[in-house]
């Protein structure tokens, strides 16, 4: 157990106490009934355990909801918002009567699920169910990571920066598979820092849970390696008590499992005490009604006329958490001095993570590539920047899917974190190592990486292939909810990868990321641009990242030479590689590995008179926040003329090329072949470039037809008639 934790034997929990929850209970139901839809029978029926937890167990301090020596909590059933809000109010978090009464309202800060930076104390984006557990699996990595880089050699439970991860579940999040692949992960990694309590009440949407939901929850934990503890305040189906001793005596006993991740089964009965709602799917997402209200209010013992309703030696009593845990923050501090004067190298590192800052010259340690016709794959230049980075950016880690060797996300001789007893031969490693493997999970590990990031300083970043970041997409459509910068790495990254065929090459991929608001997806061209966009990556700190690497080698630019540009440019987004004497005729725009399409399509046009500008565009969303004048010099509005091409669908390059222009692109899935096969075969190549450049230049003059959209094409594997 944490040195400076809260103690909770015995429980103190007295008149005072029994009024705050019952009044919580009030609350929760007035604020439904207000607005008139919500979630109010979890909030109801959880009312003591949240109040255990923000009361009596985690040490937190409303005065400073940044402070470092906090516990995290999650709450993933976040539709039950209430629980967290109500917490919140009581705590002193910023929040008021009037807040809790204005649920679910425009710009109120309680909004219908818990957002990140929008309501203080909320610690994570919580709602669509699984995420929130899952990411809180990545808080309590992180948590370890980071007492690594700042003080490994403490006992345990003895340095500032021990702490725990509190989860609140419900059966809806342990249904979500997310939520699997995350605690079995969790096991695996032995995270004796994560307490799960299980809102065990076997009510969702569709009533009774018996319809859907019926494995041994705590026997899958137990066979994933977690610490297991049930906790029945239906005392066996026979009655109802709401025993926080015995929830407190479990709290204790989870936080006293320091080699194992905890969940504790609380058997509960939605929206205790409720007349007639009470354990009905009716209660767990809809207004109760006047009467019902009522009736809850009575059997609470409050006035069931009054709404909103909170003592003042209530509310007086429940401001006091941080003063109730005065000695153990005294405590905390004491060992945060002693271990400031110990460590002044650690200090001004935890000083730097804290304000999000990068080391002064850290750049110089990006490598630069020599000019080759061979190339190399971005994937692999992508793996020189990680290794060249390890050493001046503590901060930065991270790994793949159980797909190091493809997506190259090891840093070079750089130890995996894993408990010892689960090190290989190939991967060895320790608790507090650098190098991730979330095994075949990739829903989890978009999640976990959410998570890290969330526990705030380190920078994480996760690899699979581009496929397989149809997984991953809620867990990314959340780190771009909550502006977070949480780095995706994708390789495979089209049909380029060849032989494994249309299931795992990607063709719709690019266009269904980059409509994701707030995801930078970037997609570099060669090895330079690869370094260039890492940089770009870390020095933002304001949302996501995608980056998009390739399997197949690409020609590496001579940069700065032969008419080549700088690979600088990539930090805008886009930039003119390959310009021409005066106004071209026509500019051809590609991405990644398609950019030596255009190169080569330039010298197929100049052949014929043409003059073209070659753009390499690695990012839309990046170009896209460039001023008017700078994107108006990379593509002047006056050249009509204009080709695109990608090796995905064409779907969103329209507004680039317009009305006259042409898409080079793939509007079907793909086959399996070697690469080289299936670019020819589809259309996809330099003289398909330059012919649509030649359609292009004739509709722009208006002798030709507008180009049109890309029509749809029937499934199944593109060498199928």
């Amino acid at each position: 157990m944490n040195a400076f934790d809260p103690a909770l034997s015995p429980l103190e929990w007295n008149d005072l106490d029994a009024r705050a929850v019952n009044t919580i209970k009030a609350l929760a139901a007035d604020a439904v009934e207000k607005v008139g839809n919500g979630h109010p029978g979890t909030a109801i029926s959880l009312a003591p355990a949240a109040y255990l937890l923000f009361q009596k167990t985690m040490r937190h301090d409303p005065a400073d909801p940044h402070w470092v020596g906090r516990d995290r909590f999650v709450l993933s059933a976040g539709h039950s918002s209430l629980t967290l809000y109500l917490q919140l109010f009581l705590a002193g978090y910023g929040m008021e009567i009037d807040d809790i009464a204005a649920l679910r309202t425009w710009g109120s800060k309680t909004p219908g699920h818990p957002e990140f930076r929008h309501t203080e104390g909320v610690e994570i984006t919580t709602g669509p169910l699984g995420q929130g557990l899952a990411s809180a699996v990545g808080m309590a990595f992180a948590a370890r990571r980071e007492r690594g880089l700042l003080d490994p050699d403490a006992a345990p439970g003895t340095s500032p920066f021990d702490h725990h991860v509190y989860v609140i579940a419900s059966d809806g999040d342990l249904q979500e598979g997310v939520t699997s692949e995350a605690s079995s992960l969790a096991g695996t990694q032995q995270l004796g820092n994560l307490v799960v309590i299980w809102d065990d009440n076997k009510i969702s949407i569709e009533d009774d849970t018996e319809i859907a939901f019926t494995e041994d929850v705590l026997g899958r934990y137990a066979a994933y390696g977690w610490h297991t503890q049930r906790v029945d305040w239906t005392e066996g189906g026979t009655g109802y008590a709401e025993d926080v001793d015995a929830l407190a005596a479990a709290l204790d006993a989870a936080r006293a499992e320091t080699g194992k991740p905890s969940i504790i089964a609380l058997r509960t009965i939605i929206g205790w005490p409720a007349p007639t709602k009470q354990n009905t799917g009716g209660i767990h997402g809809s207004a109760m009604g006047g009467d019902e209200v009522a009736g809850l209010k009575t059997a609470l013992d409050l006035d069931p006329e009054a709404t909103f309703a909170v003592a003042d030696d209530v509310l007086a009593h429940t401001r006091a958490v941080a003063e109730h845990q005065a000695t153990e923050r005294e405590a905390w501090e004491t060992s945060f001095t002693a271990w400031k004067t110990a460590n002044p190298d650690g200090v001004a590192l935890l000083e730097r993570l804290t304000a999000h800052e990068l080391p002064q010259g850290w750049t110089d340690s990006l490598p630069e590539f020599e000019a080759s016709a061979k190339g190399v794959a971005t994937r692999a230049a992508s793996g020189k920047v990680l290794s060249a980075l390890a050493d001046v950016l503590p901060e930065l880690w991270g790994g793949s899917a159980d797909l190091a060797g493809s997506n190259n996300t090891t840093m070079d001789g750089q130890p995996s974190f894993i408990p010892l007893e689960h090190a290989t031969k190939k991967f060895p490693g320790h608790p507090y190592g650098r190098t991730l493997h979330f095994g075949i999970r990739e829903h989890a590990m978009g999640s976990i990486l959410n998570g890290i990031v969330l526990h705030g300083l380190t920078r994480p970043y996760g690899g699979t292939f581009l496929q397989f970041s149809d997984y991953m997409r809620a867990s990314v459509r959340l780190a771009a909810l909550m502006e977070i910068p949480t780095t995706f790495v994708w390789t495979h990254d089209s049909i380029g990868l060849g032989e494994d065929g249309p299931t795992h090459q990607p063709v719709e991929h690019l266009a269904a990321l980059r409509a994701i608001p707030g995801l930078d997806v970037v997609r570099p061209a060669d090895a330079n641009e690869t370094a260039w966009a890492w940089r770009g990556i870390i020095e933002n700190t304001a949302n996501p990242a995608g980056l998009v690497l390739t399997r197949q080698n690409v020609p590496t630019y001579p940069r700065g030479t032969e008419g080549f540009a700088g690979a600088e440019g990539t930090l805008k987004g886009g930039y003119t590689l390959l310009d021409t004497d005066g106004t071209p005729d026509v500019i051809l725009v590609g991405t990644g590995s398609e950019v030596q399409l255009a190169v080569e399509a330039r010298d197929l046009l100049a052949a014929d008179g043409v003059a073209a500008r070659v753009v390499s565009l690695p990012s839309r969303e990046w170009f896209d926040k460039q001023d008017a004048a700078y994107r108006e010099s990379v593509l002047p509005a006056g050249v009509k003329a204009r080709v695109s091409v990608e090796a995905g669908i064409s779907q969103g390059w329209r507004d680039i090329v317009g009305d006259a222009g042409r898409c080079v692109a793939l509007e079907h899935y793909g086959a399996s072949a070697d690469y080289q096969t299936l670019y020819r075969e589809f259309g996809i190549t330099a003289e398909a470039v330059a012919k649509a450049a030649h359609e292009s230049i004739a509709a722009a003059r208006g002798d030709d037809a507008p180009g049109g959209p890309a029509g749809q094409t029937a499934g199944g594997a593109g060498d199928i008639a």
